[in-house]
């Protein structure tokens, strides 16, 4: 009862906008798994933890009925889901066979949006900064955002964007890249 009666009040606001569960996941799919894998560095961590968040949207779309908001959602709770796998202990205790292999391959249906030679470079950087860097230019949020997503100042989020931007230009400059 509660919910209908928010919905007739937003959308008497004109502030709502229904969306389905299979307009979410094409709408935003790629950004979570490109969040994830930029935060992981692995393609099959980066699925997991897709599915995983939206399972979590799938129990919480009910509240999630803003444009703005849904993608801030679904943008945090990316980042807790990576931190809570990159910090378990399985994680800690395993080996990835990309890591054996050596392979960097795409996901079927997803495709990243840049270079390899770019991909390595960003993939050199600390997760402090890969993470933000992937935020800024892949995703198109502002220091703002990036700063109330990650709980961090402006200022440090301004520093994080200039020293990865400094050191991918140094390891694109190893690699003969042009920059």
């Amino acid at each position: 009862m509660e919910v209908s009666v928010n919905r007739s009040i937003q959308e008497e606001c004109g502030t709502i906008e229904y969306i389905t569960v299979e307009e979410v996941l094409s709408r935003y799919s790629g950004m979570v798994y490109r969040l994830a894998y930029a935060r992981t560095m692995n393609k099959c961590d980066a699925e997991d933890v897709t599915q995983e968040v939206f399972i979590k949207y799938i129990k919480h779309q009910h509240e999630l009925v803003e444009e703005e908001y849904r993608k801030a959602w679904l943008i945090r709770v990316t980042i807790n889901a990576t931190k809570s796998l990159l910090s378990s202990a399985w994680n800690r205790k395993r080996v990835s066979m990309e890591e054996v292999e050596g392979v960097l391959e795409g996901s079927p249906g997803i495709t990243l949006d840049f270079d390899n030679s770019l991909l390595l470079a960003v993939k050199k950087l600390p997760e402090k900064y890969r993470v933000i860097i992937h935020l800024f230019y892949f995703e198109e949020l502002s220091v703002k955002e990036i700063s109330g997503l990650l709980g961090m100042k402006e200022s440090t989020v301004k520093s994080h964007l200039f020293r990865a931007r400094e050191k991918l230009k140094k390891n694109l400059k190893e690699e003969d890249f042009d920059v």
